[in-house]
This record gives C-alpha cells, sequence and structure tokens, in this order.
C-alpha cells in the first residue's frame, strides 16, 4: 500500500516538473522570462505579424509581439504593433524596428537594428518602423510595378505596333509592286551612275593630282617671292601708303575748311562758275547753230578747194548777181 502511494507521488512530481520544464522552455522561447518593457511601432503591412511574434535586437531575441492594432489615419489604415521586450534592455533614441524574415523559409520577426545614439529611448515610447523588405515583398513590388508598366505602357505600345503593322500591310498590298518597281528603277540609274563614276574616276584623279601640284608650284613660287628684300619691300609700300592716305586726308580736310569759310574765295568762285554755266546754258542754242553753220561753210570751201586747187592762187571776187540783173533792166 505504502509503495503504490511513493509510486503515484513520484509520477505526480514527474508530471509537475514536465509541466515547469515545459512552461520555462515557451518562456525561453519567447523570449518572455521575466518583466518586459512594452514599445510599439507603426506599419503599413504587417503581413506575418502576429500575437507571439519574436522581437529580436540585431539577431538576439528580446520579446514578443504583444497586440497588432489596425488605426485609420487621413484616410488610410494603419497598424500598430505593440511588443514587449526584457526589462531594462537598452535601445538606443535612433533605433530602427524593421518587419524581416531571416532566412527563405523562416518566421517572420521584428528586428530591432541598434542606432548610434547614446540616449535610450524610454519604455513606452515608439521606435521608428521600416517597411518589410525581404524577398518576397521585393518581389511582389516588383510584381505590382511589372504589372502596371503593362497596363499602362506595354500594352498601348503593343496596340500602336499592331495598327503600324497593319497600315503598312496595307500600304504594301496597294503599292507595294509600285514601290519595288521604283526601287529597281532606282537602282539601275545608280548602277549606271556608279559606272559612270567609275569610268570618270581616273581623269578625275589626273585632274586632282595636276591641280595639287600646280598648288604645290605656285606655293613654291610664292615661297621664293616672298623673300625678306621683298617683305622689307612690301612692309615699305605699306608704310608709304599708310602715309599717302594720312596726307589725302590732310588735303580733304584743309578743302573743306576752306570751302567752310564764308570769306574765303571758294564760295565767290564757285558763284562766278554758275553764272558762266548758266549764261552758257541760256545761249547754247545760238552757240551750235552757229557752229553748224561754220562747219557748213568750211565742209563747202574744202570741197571746192579740191575740185579746183587753182582757186587759192588766182581767184577772182564773187560777182554780183543782184547788180547785173538791176542795171540791165535799166539799160534802153
Amino acid at each position: 500500500m505504502r509503495s503504490s502511494k511513493i509510486n503515484y507521488l513520484l509520477v505526480g512530481v514527474f508530471v509537475i516538473g514536465m509541466i515547469v520544464a515545459l512552461v520555462v522552455s515557451v518562456a525561453l522561447l519567447t523570449g518572455r522570462t521575466g518583466a518586459a518593457d512594452r514599445y510599439y511601432s507603426y506599419y503599413a503591412n504587417v503581413t506575418g505579424v502576429k500575437f507571439g511574434t519574436q522581437v529580436v535586437y540585431e539577431g538576439y531575441p528580446i520579446g514578443q509581439v504583444e497586440r497588432v492594432t489596425p488605426e485609420e489615419k487621413a484616410g488610410r489604415m494603419r497598424f500598430r504593433v505593440d511588443f514587449g521586450v526584457l526589462e531594462k534592455w537598452r535601445i538606443p533614441a535612433d533605433s530602427v524596428v524593421e518587419i524581416a524574415a531571416p532566412g527563405l523559409l523562416a518566421a517572420v520577426t521584428l528586428s530591432i537594428h541598434a542606432g548610434k545614439a547614446g540616449d535610450p529611448l524610454k519604455p513606452g515610447s515608439e521606435i521608428k518602423s521600416r517597411e518589410r523588405s525581404d524577398i518576397f515583398s521585393v518581389v511582389s513590388s516588383v510584381a505590382s510595378d511589372f504589372g502596371e508598366l503593362t497596363e499602362t505602357n506595354v500594352k498601348p505600345l503593343l496596340t500602336n505596333v499592331n495598327r503600324a503593322v497593319e497600315t503598312i500591310n496595307k500600304i504594301m498590298e496597294k503599292e507595294g509592286e509600285d514601290l519595288f518597281r521604283d526601287a529597281r528603277k532606282v537602282t539601275a540609274d545608280l548602277a549606271g551612275v556608279v559606272g559612270v563614276l567609275a569610268e570618270k574616276v581616273p581623269t578625275i584623279t589626273s585632274d586632282i593630282e595636276t591641280f595639287i601640284g600646280k598648288m604645290n608650284k605656285t606655293g613654291d613660287e610664292f615661297a621664293q617671292l616672298m623673300t625678306p628684300a621683298n617683305r622689307q619691300k612690301l612692309e615699305a609700300a605699306v608704310v608709304n601708303l599708310g602715309k599717302a592716305s594720312s596726307q589725302m586726308s590732310e588735303i580733304l580736310k584743309d578743302i573743306q575748311e576752306l570751302t567752310n569759310k564764308d570769306d574765303g574765295d571758294v564760295r565767290k568762285t564757285v558763284a562766278e562758275t554758275r553764272y558762266i554755266v548758266q549764261s552758257v546754258s541760256r545761249h547754247i542754242d545760238s552757240i551750235n547753230q552757229n557752229m553748224e553753220g561754220a562747219a557748213r561753210n568750211m565742209y563747202e570751201f574744202t570741197r571746192q578747194i579740191r575740185q579746183n586747187p587753182g582757186l587759192l592762187l588766182g581767184s577772182q571776187a564773187p560777182e554780183d548777181k543782184g547788180v547785173d540783173k538791176g542795171a540791165d533792166r535799166r539799160k534802153p
């Protein structure tokens, strides 16, 4: 009887010990082995975060998530994540907590990245958050961006390409033969032009060589012409030309000053010249008539001399035919 009671006692102690060990193990696994300090952060996406999610500090487990509370702010939904860490655990004020997964298949954790500030956060404070940046979130973001890119850019681009291809096909069906015919004609013309150019290339090359030879000869002659003595003469000529130009400028200046004087003879000379010109212009008609009559008389005189040169040696006074006729009338 006594041995059975001892057995029951041992079994009970063993069961109680195992329960205590289980509780201690669970506490150790969750990081809740004693008093804890509470902190919180805000996230736009809390995929995988729930009660009991482990909180690690640079990879070391220090607590767990206590509560996830949705809150609406400025028309958008945000999530407040409250979590507890080991009591008196020092967290720098500029630390950042991030939702991360240590491995590809590992569970999601709240990973606290220690800052460099000297002052620690007080319990109950907010820790700056950083949105999830594991490979799945990156792939999801890229897929979302790619989907948006496909909807907004790729599909319209493909539509435009299809429309352009259809237009080209229609043009090719209607005018393709004409285009190919014109292309063949242009190709034949180009072949003819290339043949002509091929025939002319030797002549063109020879002419270019001749021209280059003449240019070289001209350059050599110019170099021989521009000797130091000739350059000195040219410089002297340029200097003399400059002096002559300056002297001419002085002469023109003197003439201008002489013309501008009110008491000079130039104005008087100009006035008299104007009077003479006006007088000549008034009598130019009579002068021209007299000159024309003198020219006719001279022509008649030279004609008679050519016909009878003896007139210069034995000339007689011209007969006054008017007087003779009157005398004849007075005779009885």
